[in-house]
């Protein structure tokens, strides 16, 4: 069986069992097997926002890919309550995307990325930096909401907002994160898990 390589548009050989079942498998872990994969999360939990985010981003992942670099698909975002206040709380995710030619990041004090295929993690074009003023280029919910215990001072839930490759970052743009909750005190550690991908891999270069 054959089929048509969708960048390339030539024929290529479909793989399959010794019984002729196809073989089946989603970009991700394509991806993941290539070593394209990262995560980065901040270390220092701060204060959710109680209002909805504009111009302050708890961390911003910038691209600094030269033009027709490798563009960022994002798989997730994430956000974990280190402390919780002493009332019950719902929270929840908050992105912002960044255009081309976005103000680039003052910093990058997160500086490790761990590669989702245990490999060494270098060779990453990416900033990231806590703390960054942005332009408030429309912020939008995503992920499921978070709930805070109420006990107090201990560490409460994590939530993984599913992006799925909905968000792509090309070369000098970002994206941000934060967290709106409905509770004074709650605070949190923010991060990414994105794939650096080379423009010709989405039919893009």
């Amino acid at each position: 069986i054959r089929g048509i390589k969708s960048v390339a548009g030539v024929e290529v050989d479909l793989k399959a069992t010794e019984g002729g079942v196809l073989h089946f498998a989603d970009i991700a872990r394509i991806w993941t097997a290539k070593g394209y994969g990262f995560q980065a999360i901040s270390t220092a939990a701060v204060a959710a926002l109680v209002v909805r985010p504009s111009t302050l981003s708890a961390i911003t992942l910038y691209n600094a890919e030269a033009g027709g670099g490798k563009v960022y698909v994002i798989e997730r975002a994430f956000a974990f309550n280190l402390v919780s206040t002493a009332a019950a709380a719902f929270w929840s995710i908050w992105l912002c995307s960044h255009p081309v030619n976005m103000t680039a990041p003052s910093g990058n004090n997160i500086t490790v990325r761990n590669s989702t295929r245990g490999i060494a993690a270098g060779g990453s074009s990416s900033i990231v930096d806590t703390a960054e003023t942005v332009v408030d280029d429309g912020w939008f919910p995503w992920g499921p909401i978070g709930e805070s215990e109420a006990t107090g001072v201990l560490p409460s839930g994590a939530v993984s907002a599913e992006i799925g490759g909905r968000i792509i970052v090309p070369p000098q743009a970002g994206i941000s994160i934060q967290v709106v909750s409905s509770a004074v005190g709650q605070t949190f550690t923010h991060g990414f898990h994105w794939f650096e991908v080379p423009q010709s891999e989405l039919g893009l270069g």
